[in-house]
């Protein structure tokens, strides 16, 4: 709950001041960059690449969040449809990365300081640009309530996580983790990239890779 809590943070912001388009397309670039470094060095690292069954989860990921974005799409005419996304694309790849943030407790007596930063870290641009979109549609009080479904839906999912890691010795989470990974690379592709370049302009490309740098370096803290 506390990476998820993020989530919130972009949210108040969002609605509590009018939030130059630049400034969401920078923070989005940021994001997207942390974001890309969380699935090269926690969700996917090099020593999982040779696993069939990971591509066959990351995959799943994938299919899981185009189908879902796609009804999203053909239900919204509102123009919404982009804040929609990245709050899909927020909650499916909040919980299995809290399923693994339980499992990681559960198995190892810890929790990865790097991976929780970088999800914490991402989380705030998620929500500030996705509110931005959505504030045009909806009230204040329902996207406070879909943001704090999703804080609360990732704290259960942690809690999941460690039960099962407790009773099955065998979990590890990565297949969990691949899952993750295939929805937010096809969300980061679909939405979080395209909807920065659009607001920020070409100098997104340099924040990409700052927050990429950043979140690469807090996984070496672990």
């Amino acid at each position: 709950m506390l990476a998820a809590a993020s989530l919130l943070i972009g949210a108040v912001v969002a609605l509590t001041a009018r939030v130059p388009p630049q400034v969401v397309g920078d923070v989005m670039g940021f994001g997207a960059g942390a974001l890309v470094a969380a699935l090269a060095y926690e969700l996917i690292p090099t020593g999982r690449v040779a696993d069939w069954l990971i591509w066959v989860s990351f995959g799943i990921g994938a299919l899981v969040f185009y189908g879902l974005d796609s009804v999203l799409e053909r239900r919204s005419a509102t123009g919404a449809g982009a804040g929609l996304s990245i709050a899909l694309g927020a909650l499916l790849d909040g919980v299995p990365e809290s399923i693994v943030l339980g499992v990681g407790v559960a198995v190892g007596g810890t929790v990865s300081i790097g991976f929780l930063m970088a999800v914490f870290i991402s989380n705030v641009p998620e929500s500030l640009s996705a509110t931005a979109d959505l504030r045009r549609t909806h009230s204040a009080a329902w996207i406070c309530r879909l943001w704090a479904a999703i804080v609360v839906c990732s704290g259960l999912a942690a809690a999941l996580g460690y039960a099962l890691a407790s009773h099955l010795s065998n979990v590890d989470g990565r297949y969990v983790q691949a899952l993750a990974a295939g929805s937010v690379l096809t969300m980061l592709a679909d939405s979080m990239m395209p909807e920065a370049f659009s607001r920020g302009g070409r100098r997104i490309a340099l924040l990409t890779a700052l927050g990429f740098a950043i979140a690469a370096f807090l996984t070496t803290l672990d």
